[in-house]
């Protein structure tokens, strides 16, 4: 059986966060093997993820929380780690992250890249965490260059990356080359790919500028024409994704990690595509 799991972000509204209750539900009866929720750097935000994080673990679900190191201390690190261990978990996803806001690249903290941050979790915590660490099929849109991005991403894994998760993209084949580049360095952490479910043609397209992920150009075209058509723009983004689980778990992907943006329809459906692979 291939492991599923999905990934939420914290609800900024107490209406968001009684809707993630329910859409928690929804995909809890999928079997996930966890949910991650994403991190917010510093005061509020960091507590709403804490909120999250909580909710779904009260739920019954194992939870991967995001933790992003840039402008951190070891200290404050250390603090919220203890936190969720105190909590029984026991899965980190270990991020560089952006820099919050007002605060310069000549004051990072104590961590300027990832692989510090996975480096510091495993030496402080040696096998009591699993650390997953992202990766970038498509280039990190920081990175200098591919192979400096390929060196990031061995580095992490080399500091004591247990697995990774990736950026969403809808290219397979640039997925697979960048597996097969990573196993040519020797490094052989199972490296999951992430999904987005396409439901939105302009939050799809601003996401995917944002974060470097290529929307294929035959896609965004089909994408654009349907226009005020939700139900037929849905329906092709369903057999666009659909295709994509389906070749990248027949090429070998050892699971799937869908991008959920707090909602459960469009997730599900896929998944209720590729059940016959998924097992």
């Amino acid at each position: 059986m291939q492991p599923l799991s999905f990934e939420f972000f914290p609800p900024n509204t107490e209406v968001g966060a009684q809707k993630l209750v329910q859409v928690h539900a929804d995909l809890a009866a999928l079997k996930p093997e966890f949910f991650s929720v994403t991190f917010g750097a510093g005061g509020s935000t960091r507590d709403k993820t804490l909120a999250a994080v909580q909710a779904v673990q009260q739920a019954g679900s194992q939870v991967a929380p995001h933790i992003s190191c840039v402008g951190s201390s070891k200290e404050s690190i250390r603090q919220l780690v203890e936190v969720y261990l105190s909590m029984g978990i026991r899965r980190i996803v270990a991020l560089r992250g952006d820099m919050p806001s007002g605060m310069g690249m000549g004051s990072p903290g104590e961590f300027r890249f990832a692989s510090e941050l996975v480096g510091f979790l495993r030496d402080t915590y040696g096998d009591r965490l699993h650390i997953e660490v992202a990766a970038y099929p498509e280039t990190h849109p920081q990175a200098r260059s591919a192979a400096a991005d390929l060196k990031a991403f061995c580095d992490k894994v080399r500091a004591g990356a247990d697995s990774a998760i990736t950026q969403y993209f809808f290219n397979a084949d640039a997925y697979f080359h960048f597996r097969d580049q990573v196993r040519a360095q020797g490094v052989e952490v199972p490296i999951v790919p992430g999904i987005m479910p396409i439901t939105n043609y302009v939050q799809l397209a601003r996401f995917s500028d944002n974060c470097g992920a290529e929307i294929p150009r035959w896609v965004r075209q089909r994408l654009a024409d349907f226009g005020d058509d939700l139900a037929g723009l849905q329906a092709f983004g369903h057999e666009v994704v659909a295709g994509l689980c389906e070749r990248l778990l027949r090429g070998g992907a050892p699971g799937l990690h869908f991008y959920t943006l707090n909602q459960s329809a469009a997730t599900r459906a896929l998944v209720t595509s590729i059940r016959p692979l998924i097992g």
